[in-house]
């Protein structure tokens, strides 16, 4: 099925002439310094990293079933979710366009990766799009933006729950209702995120999400609670606070900028970023930390990006940000400081609710 995703020529349509006027390089400026091969997926590469992950993912399993012992599932548990966290990782490079250039393999791979850890491929392959063309944009981003002062005085108890004290439980929730003023559904294809075109997409995906989650019902009848809750749902949780986390630490710092209106334009909103060391981890979950390259140039293979990073961040400058912070203490100081940003601005940051009472 044909689907749409931004490519880099038209990420530099996206930019109209004011990027030259409001930064002091252009999204062509950026791609010149970059070898061309960063661009190029090698599909056979790409398909390495999904098998690799499949197999580590059966090795854990058949070591659990065979060791099947308490003081081992909690070591389990944190390999295991940590596994599905890449494998997911995979389907985000299939849903850019940068594992192949082959969209129906994309699509197959894309499936075979998300479906099992129960995430509807295209409905979040299209939402993620809406992101990425609208990355720092207060009025039209799709995940982890900040809500205005006035909208966080609003919410109600269960809403800031799951935002501001247990947001790294949040995934499956955004899944079947999405952010704070945003309506629709990833699985149903009404939603607005969805084009008409679209709906065949969606609906696939929708009914893949539901076969996998029959089976795992089946296995539940067949083995007992029990077995689901050790094999599949701790892991899957762990998986759920990977992803938010990684989300979260992405988009979530005092000194990212957020812009309303027209101070906003492509280039100027995928610098809205920050790159995180994840230690071992990095090469785990396939370099996903590397993340300003990443949105710049969408589909790029995840392979390349540290390349591309080497190459941008003499002409970024001071526009590059990384943090050098370990990813806890970083997660802690985003999670007690932002809160909300200023009702009006257009260029705006995060503000903790003490900052409100002061």
């Amino acid at each position: 099925m044909p689907y749409n995703f931004i490519t880099l020529d038209e990420s530099a349509s996206v930019d109209s002439s004011s990027a030259s006027e409001a930064l002091p390089f252009t999204l062509q400026d950026l791609r010149a310094s970059i070898p061309a091969y960063c661009f190029e997926p090698s599909v056979w590469r790409s398909l390495s990293y999904f098998f690799l992950d499949l197999g580590i993912i059966a090795t854990l399993y058949a070591i659990a079933h065979v060791i099947n012992a308490w003081w081992f599932f909690p070591f389990f548990w944190l390999a295991q979710g940590t596994m599905f966290w890449a494998l997911f990782v995979v389907g985000h490079d299939c849903g850019h366009g940068s594992f192949s250039r082959q969209k129906w393999l994309n699509s197959l791979i894309g499936h075979l990766s998300h479906t099992p850890i129960l995430v509807p491929y295209h409905g979040w392959r299209i939402s993620h799009r809406t992101h990425h063309r609208n990355t720092g944009n207060l009025d039209t981003d799709e995940s982890w933006y900040p809500v205005s002062q006035a909208k966080y005085e609003q919410m109600p108890w269960y809403e800031k729950l799951f935002r501001f004290y247990l947001p790294l439980l949040a995934y499956p929730i955004y899944l079947f209702k999405r952010s704070s003023d945003r309506q629709g559904s990833h699985f149903h294809p009404a939603s607005d995120l969805f084009r008409p075109s679209e709906k065949w997409d969606v609906l696939t995906s929708t009914a893949l999400w539901t076969l996998m989650l029959a089976f795992l019902g089946g296995l539940t009848y067949a083995y007992g609670w029990l077995f689901l809750v050790q094999y599949y749902l701790a892991p899957y949780i762990v998986f759920v606070i990977w992803l938010d986390l990684v989300t979260f630490l992405h988009h979530t710092e005092q000194e990212i900028p957020w812009y309303r209106g027209d101070d906003w334009f492509f280039l100027k909103g995928a610098l809205s970023t920050i790159d995180r060391d994840y230690g071992f981890i990095n090469a785990i979950h396939h370099d996903i930390g590397t993340h300003v390259a990443h949105h710049i140039f969408l589909s790029m293979p995840h392979y390349h990006l540290k390349a591309a990073t080497k190459a941008i961040k003499p002409i970024l400058g001071s526009y590059y940000r990384k943090s050098d912070e370990s990813i806890w203490s970083s997660f802690v100081k985003s999670y007690r400081t932002c809160r909300f940003v200023p009702n009006d601005g257009s260029q705006v940051y995060y503000q903790s609710s003490e900052h409100q009472q002061n």
